[in-house]
Order: structure tokens, then sequence, then C-alpha cells
């Protein structure tokens, strides 16, 4: 009787017809293929959380039906460094004059929170302002943190009104804080001005409540601590 697994050309006429089962593979050919299918498999699980330069690295490991999918990530990859690359680009405070109010303010791009602070020299409380912009500036380096000297901006701007500052998303104003009792005067701190710029959308801040708020309790207590106690019972007994 003829060998089914014999490699002749009528074996292969009878495989084709379906009159004798495939051939079978040697067991060597087939420990390759599961490891080729098992390898790719694992390539296809873990290309999601690659990062931009394994997915180059790997690109010629990817099937036909893998390389959409892998085209998506890779510009989803690219569409986040660019966004990370574009919330890192301040951290600093920038000076403008009033040419420059419409594109580094009303143009600064989608996404981009920008806080002006409109001082002049000569007022401490715009002084301190702009040394609490520097420090929070770096602190949140997304936002846009700008200061210009009023006048250069608006012309004839009273300096009644200063300190200033607004706030602004996408070009519109969200916010803006106007003269020296919105600020607290000279006792105003960094967290305090963290905390007032945060209500506005424009930075988010890590504090978990309102630091004014803390120094007005204290000082409540601190004024009942110091009120006389009266006896009431004494006064009743005098009767």
């Amino acid at each position: 009787m003829q060998d089914p697994n014999a490699d002749t050309e009528w074996n292969d006429i009878l495989r084709k017809k379906g009159i004798l089962p495939p051939k079978e593979k040697p067991r060597e050919e087939e420990e390759e293929e599961e490891d080729q299918i098992i390898q790719q498999a694992s390539v296809v699980k873990s290309y999601e959380d690659m990062t931009l330069e394994e997915l180059e690295e790997n690109e010629d490991e990817f099937n036909e039906e893998d390389e959409r999918a892998v085209e998506m990530y890779r510009q989803q990859r690219i569409a986040e460094w660019k966004a990370s690359q574009i919330k890192n680009v301040f951290g600093e405070v920038g000076e403008i004059s009033g040419q420059e109010y419409v594109q580094e303010v009303n143009k600064a791009g989608k996404g981009i929170w920008v806080i002006l602070h409109l001082y002049k020299q000569g007022i401490p409380l715009c002084a301190l302002i702009n040394q609490h912009f520097s420090t929070l500036a770096r602190k949140f380096p997304q936002t846009k943190f700008l200061k210009a000297i009023s006048t250069t901006c608006i012309a004839n701007y009273p300096d009644k009104n200063l300190p200033t500052v607004f706030v602004y998303f996408e070009g519109d104003m969200k916010a803006q804080f106007i003269g020296p009792l919105v600020f607290g005067g000279m006792n105003l701190k960094v967290d305090e001005l963290e905390w007032k710029l945060a209500e506005s959308g424009a930075i988010k801040t890590d504090l978990e409540e309102n630091p004014k708020k803390q120094i007005e309790d204290k000082l409540m207590t601190s004024i009942r601590c110091t009120m006389p106690v009266t006896n009431n019972s004494d006064s009743e007994e005098d009767y």
C-alpha cells in the first residue's frame, strides 16, 4: 500500500480532492509556526503601550491587519507628545507691550490659559504680585503668565485700579481682579493668590481649601478668646 504521507504527485492530487488528509507537518516546523504566532500575538497586545520609538523599532513585525491600528496609535502618541510640549513651554513670566497684547493674549492658542498682570513701577503691591507670579509660573508651566506696564496696554489706565489681573482662555476673558482691595493689600501670600487664580480655572491647584479662610478662622478664634465674659448669675442675684 502506498504511503499517504509520501511526497508524490498522485498523493498531492488525492489531498486536493479531499480523499487523503493534509500532509502532517514535521514537529519542528509546527513548533516554529507556533512560536511565530505567539510572538506576533505578544506584539499585537503590547503595541498599545509602546512609545513612538518602540513602535518604529517593531514596525517590521506587524502584519497587514495590525498596520492600521498601529498607525492610529502612532498618531495618538504624536498628538500626546505635542500636547505635552505645548503644556510645558512657559515656566516664567513674560513681559509684553501694548503692540504685543493681541498676539500674546487674544491669540495665545487653543487650550492656553493666559494670566496678565497690569502694573506700574513704584507700587509695592504690584511688585509683590510680580514676585508671586514668578513663583506660580514655575509651579504651573502649562499656564502663560504675563505682565505689562498698565499704560502701555490701556492708555490713561488709572493707578487706583492697580494691581489689575486679567485671566483669558483661548482669547476670551474669564476673570478680572481690579484694585488693591481685591488682593487684600500687602499681606497677600502666594498661596492665597494661587487659590484666587485657581478659582478662575487658569491653574489646577493642589491646595485643598482657601488659605485665606484659615487666617480668618484664626482671627475669629482670637477675637472670641479676648472678649470679656459676663456672669449672668451674679447679675440676677443683684436684683
